[in-house]
């Protein structure tokens, strides 16, 4: 039981393309982004919502970072030679009380809570009483999700 790798939520992706017609709208900015510990276990073809099963257990928040999440901020969309990219500002909380953070999971809090991504920090990270940031990478380079639609 572990977070190993950063992915996309079929079940969520599926039901905007089939005739469930899930609405998600990548640039509302009141998506949040919530942090978990490597106790999670993520199943990316199963997994639906924030505050579900494994969803419900093993969030970590504290200080200034609530649990639930902070909302994502500066969205935006692009098209980059067929990717489509979500680039947004780099996340930075002061006085937070972290421990153990391994990923951070992008839900729709607007939209049921919707699972859309989760993001991978390949090692543990903790704060006390101290600044968690999260960098995404330029939207060219893949910025918080891309989905490359190119054949």
């Amino acid at each position: 039981m572990a977070i190993t790798a950063s992915g996309l939520y079929y079940a969520t992706w599926l039901d905007v393309v089939d005739d469930t017609n899930l609405t998600i709208d990548l640039g509302l900015e009141t998506h949040k982004g919530a942090l978990f510990t490597d106790t999670v276990a993520p199943n990316f073809g199963t997994d639906t919502a924030w505050n579900v099963s494994p969803y419900d257990a093993n969030e970590t928040s504290g200080g200034s970072w609530s649990a639930g999440g902070i909302a994502l901020t500066g969205t935006t969309l692009s098209d980059e030679s067929g990717s489509l990219t979500l680039d947004a500002t780099d996340v930075s909380v002061a006085t937070t009380d972290i421990t153990s953070a391994m990923g951070y999971l992008l839900y729709a809090d607007a939209e049921a809570d919707e699972a859309i991504v989760l993001v991978d920090f390949t090692s543990a990270v903790s704060t006390v009483n101290g600044t968690f940031e999260i960098v995404w990478t330029a939207a060219g380079s893949g910025g918080v999700l891309n989905f490359d639609l190119t054949p």
